[in-house]
C-alpha cells in the first residue's frame, strides 16, 4: 500500500521499520520540527526523522498542518496515513484524503487513557494491564472506532521507560496486523464506549508530586511512572525538593502517619491505610543521586514528615 507515516518519538520508530519490512511504499514521513535542547541549546531532530533519513524517505516537518500540507498529501494519493505519537491534531480535510482512512496507534487499551500520557498514567494510577490500540482517527481525541488491540500485564516495578520499550514492540506488531486487514477489507470496527473513557493530560513538573495519603503501592507506582521525567518528588520541612528515582512497596502494617519518616531501618516513609514505602534512590535539589539509606543518615530526617 501507499502510506504516509506520521510520528515523532522513539516509540514510533519500530512501527516505521516494520511497515517498510512488510513491503509497503512510504510516500513521505511527517515528524515534529527540530528543537533546541539543554543549556547549550543544541538543535536535535526526532528519532523518527533520523530513521526516515536512513531510508532516504521524503521528510516533512511543518509547524502546522495547514492548507499547503493538505494539498501536499492530496497530491500523493495515499491509501492510508499511519499516525504513531506524532504530536499534532490531524485536520478533518486531511483525514478524508486516504481511501482506507487514517490509522492511529495509541499506547493504551482504549477508551481508557485517551490523551497525551497514557503510558505514565497507566503505571501511576495502579493499572494491572495496559496495551496498544489501533483506531481510525476522527476529529475527537482518541475516540475513533477500534480495529485492533494487544494487551500486556504491567509489572509491579516496571518504569515508564521499561513500558515504553515493551509497548513499542507491541505497537509494531499491531500495525503489521492491521495494514493487511485494511488492504483485504477483513477488519472489524468496534465503536468505543464513551461512558468508559478516561483521559490523561500532558505531564508537568507537578505531575510527580507525591501524596502520602495514598497507599504505598500507589506512591511506588507514581515513582515508577514518572521515570525519566518529571520524576516523583516530595519536600522536606525546609521546603527543599527531594526527587525519588527508585522505591519499593513494603509489606505489612506500619505505625507511621502519612509522610512520617521511620525512626528505624532504611528510608521508610508512612503512607495511607497503615502502609509504607521505602525510597531506594533519591536526589536533593542541586545534588547528585544517592541511595536512600545514605541520604537519611546524612540528613537525619528520622521522625520528621515529608510533604
Amino acid at each position: 500500500m501507499r502510506i504516509i507515516f506520521m510520528g515523532t518519538p522513539e516509540f514510533a520508530v519500530l512501527c516505521l521499520e516494520r511497515i517498510v519490512q512488510q513491503g509497503h511504499e512510504i510516500l513521505a514521513v511527517f515528524t515534529q520540527p527540530d528543537k533546541l535542547f539543554g543549556r547549550k541549546q543544541v538543535l536535535k531532530c526526532s528519532p523518527v526523522k533520523i530513521k526516515a533519513e536512513s531510508f532516504n524517505f521524503p521528510i516533512k516537518q511543518p509547524e502546522k498542518l495547514d492548507e499547503e500540507q493538505i494539498n501536499f498529501v492530496r497530491k500523493l494519493r495515499p491509501d492510508v496515513i499511519v499516525v504513531v505519537a506524532y504530536g499534532k491534531i490531524i485536520p478533518k480535510a486531511m483525514l478524508q484524503i486516504p481511501r482506507f482512512g487514517c490509522v492511529n496507534i495509541h499506547a493504551s487499551l482504549l477508551p481508557r487513557h485517551r490523551g497525551a500520557s497514557p503510558i505514565q498514567t497507566s503505571i501511576a494510577c495502579g493499572d494491572e494491564v495496559t496495551g496498544v490500540s489501533a483506531i481510525f482517527l476522527n476529529e475527537k481525541l482518541d475516540s475513533g472506532d477500534i480495529i485492533g488491540k494487544i494487551s500486556t500485564k504491567i509489572e509491579e516495578n516496571e518504569t515508564a521507560v521499561d513500558l515504553f520499550s515493551r509497548l513499542s514492540v507491541l505497537a509494531a506488531d499491531l500495525i503489521c496486523e492491521v495494514l493487511p486487514s485494511l488492504e483485504k477489507q477483513t477488519f472489524k470496527r468496534v465503536v468505543q464506549n464513551d461512558a468508559e473513557a478516561t483521559y490523561t493530560s500532558m505531564l508537568t513538573k507537578n505531575s510527580g508530586r507525591i501524596d502520602f495519603e495514598k497507599s504505598a503501592r500507589l506512591v511506588h507506582r507514581l515513582v515508577c511512572g514518572m521515570v525519566p521525567w518529571p520524576v516523583a518528588f516530595c519536600c522536606l520541612k525546609e521546603g527543599k525538593v527531594l526527587k525519588i528515582h527508585r522505591s519499593c512497596c513494603l509489606s505489612g502494617c506500619f505505625n507511621l502517619k502519612p509522610g512520617e519518616v521511620s525512626k528505624k531501618g532504611g528510608f521508610v516513609v508512612g503512607c495511607g491505610c497503615g502502609t509504607a514505602v521505602e525510597f531506594l534512590e533519591v536526589q536533593l535539589e542541586s545534588r547528585k543521586k544517592m541511595d536512600g539509606a545514605s541520604f537519611l543518615n546524612g540528613f537525619n530526617l528520622r521522625g520528621e514528615f515529608l510533604f
